[in-house]
C-alpha cells in the first residue's frame, strides 16, 4: 500500500501534493492510486504504437497534468519530455521514454 513516507523516499513532492489536496492525506493517497492507474497511460502506448502522435500528444498532455497535480516528480518530469517530444510531431522511436515512464510509474505502484 502507497504511503506517504514511501511516496517521499521515491521522489515525490508530498507536501506540494498534499496542499493541493488541503492537506488531507487520505484523499490526497487516494488521489496517487488513482492517478497511477489511470487508463490513459494504456492508451498513450496504443497511439505511440499506431504512430498517432496527435492522440498521443492529447493523452500525454493530460496524464501531464495528473501526474504533475499529485507532485509525483520523476513521472512527471518524464512526461514531461515526451509530452514535448510529440509536440514537435518528430518522426522518431518513442518506445525508449514510454518504456522508462512505465518502469518509473510501476516503482510508484509498488511502494
Amino acid at each position: 500500500m502507497i504511503t506517504i513516507e514511501a511516496l517521499k523516499e521515491a521522489g515525490a513532492n508530498v507536501q506540494e501534493g498534499l496542499e493541493r489536496c488541503l492537506g488531507k492525506e487520505d484523499f490526497y493517497l487516494k488521489q496517487v492510486n488513482m492517478g497511477l492507474t489511470n487508463q490513459n497511460f494504456e492508451l498513450l502506448e496504443a497511439s505511440l504504437k499506431e504512430k498517432d502522435l496527435d492522440r498521443a500528444f492529447e493523452i500525454c498532455h493530460s496524464l501531464k497534468g495528473v501526474i504533475g497535480n499529485l507532485s509525483l516528480t520523476p513521472l512527471y518530469e518524464l512526461i514531461c519530455s515526451l509530452t514535448e517530444k510529440l509536440r514537435s510531431k518528430s518522426d522518431e522511436d518513442y518506445s525508449a521514454l514510454y518504456d522508462q515512464i512505465m518502469a518509473v510509474r510501476q516503482k510508484f505502484l509498488s511502494l
